[in-house]
């Protein structure tokens, strides 16, 4: 997952998967969703995004972050 934040145009896009988008929709106003050929929602694009969240922090919760980080630590089968 990928969070881009433009500044310039206060929109933000937060990339779930890699693909080419084929189609997008506007589910709430200033929130779209970018969907790719199988359907399956790549990302979701918040526009004027200052005024609806807080930009100045981000905060993880219930990810296997730990679990990443030791994965790449310790080989496996050790």
């Amino acid at each position: 997952m990928l969070f881009e934040y433009h500044p310039d145009s206060d929109m933000l896009y937060i990339k779930l998967a890699d693909g080419a988008s084929t189609e997008s929709e506007e589910i709430a106003p200033g929130v779209v969703l970018d969907f790719d050929a199988s359907n399956r929602v790549l990302g979701v694009e918040i526009e004027d995004a200052s005024k609806f969240i807080d930009l100045s922090r981000l905060e993880l919760r219930a990810l296997p972050i730990a679990d990443l980080i030791l994965r790449e630590r310790i080989p496996a089968g050790a």
